[in-house]
């Protein structure tokens, strides 16, 4: 069977990247959404795109606008408990380490951008999800009629909906990689232009930061916790009081962000979790980015993955001649490697980036200090000896189909 019909749940990044690439190989499109409109907020928060999700973002025609949008953010100010004096370091100099080509952007700018690449050339329905999918491709919706369709691409995150009706049981083998993410809205003044302002304590890291073309700030919380916390991922309420108990007395500048907590007009909670699907194919389904096969939000570069799944699962779809058969197996052998070494490296991440004990702490704020103070030559030429480490994300290798990324 050639597919030609495909749907797709989800119009945050991977969803409309897929849209892009399946279009431009002659696919009909259609993404549903359950947002009532697109994001342009500018909210959301910071998520960072490496070289292959560079590449494949070039030949979108979109990178001119992904350069707009930076945030900007090139300096770190550490603030410790007992120090006397912030650290700052020259976020520059880390991210040029860490890739050759890199941007910090905001998620849903990321997501507009992605969206107004596809949005003439692929019908999107907002308001709306799916409720069943049928072994013959007839798939049922929350408030439009009964549609049929050759294949069905889940790339609503995490907590996918498509994931659950396709896998059941599977659907939730997941790991706890023990921490919490929090981030919420704050007035512009509150941040400093350029400046990612931090405060670490064994367990807990607090910070904010902002971005010259946005209208307000955004402020960070990570913390720690050995088992997960009885808190469902749609109970606001509950989430805000965790972030309270958890940074109250941290610092007088925390908790004055705290103190806006309830105002704030964007907020979002997570646990740190991956997934662990061994494999994301069903019949005429399949999953992209964080709907089947999240490292980790936050700590395993899991948005440059997605682009980079999209960009794969297109490809194959294309090179099969629409048989999801071959396409979604050929799918899943390219994303194999790149998925486990980000599984790797996210519980790593997870485990360094909010140390547990005090020695902890005094060792990343001095390793990022040493980074800072290397000529740039030195700490890239060192991080280029580990493709497994820092330059992980820049090291996947971008396959090339008949139309996308250039040789």
């Amino acid at each position: 069977m050639r597919a030609r019909r495909v749907l797709i749940s989800g119009a945050s990044v991977s969803g409309p990247v897929l849209a892009y690439w399946l279009a431009r190989y002659g696919f009909e499109v259609t993404v549903v959404e359950r947002a009532p409109e697109p994001r342009r907020t500018g909210g959301g928060h910071a998520v960072d795109l490496f070289r292959p999700a560079m590449e494949i973002s070039e030949a979108m025609g979109v990178l001119p606008r992904l350069e707009e949008r930076v945030t900007g953010t090139n300096r770190l100010r550490i603030h410790r408990p007992g120090g006397r004096r912030p650290v700052d370091v020259d976020l520059a100099k880390v991210y040029g380490a860490a890739s050759d080509r890199h941007v910090e952007i905001m998620r849903d700018d990321l997501g507009e951008i992605y969206y107004d690449a596809t949005r003439h050339d692929v019908e999107y329905v907002f308001g709306d999800s799916i409720t069943a999918i049928g072994d013959d491709g007839d798939v049922e919706f929350e408030r439009a009629a009964p549609r049929r369709f050759d294949l069905v691409v889940g790339a609503d995150g995490l907590h996918s909906n498509v994931r659950r009706l396709t896998f059941g049981e599977e659907a939730g083998r997941t790991t706890f990689l023990g921490l919490y993410l929090c981030v919420l809205s704050l007035p512009r003044e509150v941040a400093q232009e350029g400046t990612f302002t931090l405060h670490l304590e064994p367990g807990r890291m607090a910070g904010w930061y902002g971005a010259a073309h946005l209208g307000d700030a955004r402020a960070g919380f990570f913390f720690r916790r050995d088992t997960e916390v009885p808190i469902h991922h749609r109970d606001v309420a509950a989430q805000k009081d965790l972030v309270r108990a958890t940074f109250a007395g941290m610092s007088p500048e925390v908790d004055a962000v705290l103190a806006g907590l309830d105002d704030t007009p964007s907020f979002y909670f997570d646990s740190i979790t991956q997934l662990e699907l061994g494999s994301w194919s069903r019949g005429r389904v399949t999953l992209v980015g964080d709907a089947g096969y999240c490292p980790g939000p936050a700590v395993g570069g899991s948005t440059s993955l997605a682009v980079l799944g999209a960009y794969v699962l297109a490809g194959e779809l294309a090179e099969a001649g629409g048989d999801h058969t071959r396409a979604f197996a050929a799918y899943e052998r390219e994303l194999a490697d790149p998925v486990r070494r980000s599984r790797a490296f996210a519980r790593g991440a997870a485990r360094g980036i909010v140390p547990a004990s005090g020695l902890g702490v005094w060792g990343l704020v001095n390793g990022a200090r040493v980074v800072s103070a290397l000529p740039a030559g030195v700490s890239r030429s060192l991080a280029r000896l580990n493709s497994g480490g820092v330059r992980m994300h820049d090291s996947m290798r971008v396959p090339r189909y008949a139309i996308g990324v250039p040789r």
